[in-house]
């Protein structure tokens, strides 16, 4: 009788490990979450005219897994994948962000002056392209940016209650910014190299 109860604290040990194993997998880093919220957000910003339709996001089917685990997850814990970009905080980032790309870089990422860089920021890519009376105007445009944009990383990361997000959340930006730029802008690629679109 008395080697019975090891075994059953053993097979009672396991079920509870692999149950909260279950519930602790929405710790990990919401990826197709963050990459839609992220394509959203920069669509608002680099959009050409302010009236312009938005695209709805495509809905991804949930995997099989996913509905299994359903039985296993409460709602409210299933919830928690969501990546929140809604706070007063972000919205005022995306307005100035919005507003400054249109008045302000739009036209010289046209010209091949400012590039995306790898890490989510904005680069003055090619002083030459800008006259120089404009140049310190430029420069002050792409230091307010870098400055929103470090700023938005960072909130939205502690507004999804994550702040250990930040670098995930900076390089699924810095990717979502690199696939809205329209034909003829520059970016870096993964090895920093220049590369026009």
């Amino acid at each position: 009788m008395q080697s019975v109860q090891p075994i059953r604290r053993s097979w009672a040990l396991g079920a509870f490990l692999l149950l909260t194993g279950c519930v602790t997998i929405n710790v990990y880093f919401p990826a197709a979450e963050a990459e839609r919220a992220a394509r959203e957000f920069v669509e608002k910003v680099i959009t050409p005219e302010p009236g312009q339709e938005e695209k709805p996001a495509p809905r991804e089917k949930p995997p099989a897994l996913g509905l299994w685990l359903g039985w296993l997850i409460s709602d409210a814990h299933a919830q928690t994948a969501n990546i929140e970009l809604s706070t007063p905080a972000i919205r005022t980032i995306q307005q100035r962000m919005a507003e400054r790309f249109r008045t302000r870089l739009a036209a010289a990422f046209d010209a091949g002056a400012l590039g995306f860089s790898r890490d989510g920021l904005v680069v003055l890519r090619d002083a030459s392209k800008v006259g120089l009376r404009e140049r310190a105007a430029l420069n002050q445009a792409v230091a307010e940016e870098n400055q929103d944009r470090n700023t938005l990383y960072r909130e939205v990361a502690v507004a999804n209650g994550h702040p250990e997000w930040e670098t995930q959340i900076r390089e699924t930006f810095a990717r979502q910014w690199i696939e809205a730029a329209r034909p003829g802008w520059w970016y870096q690629d993964a090895g920093g190299n220049w590369v026009q679109k």
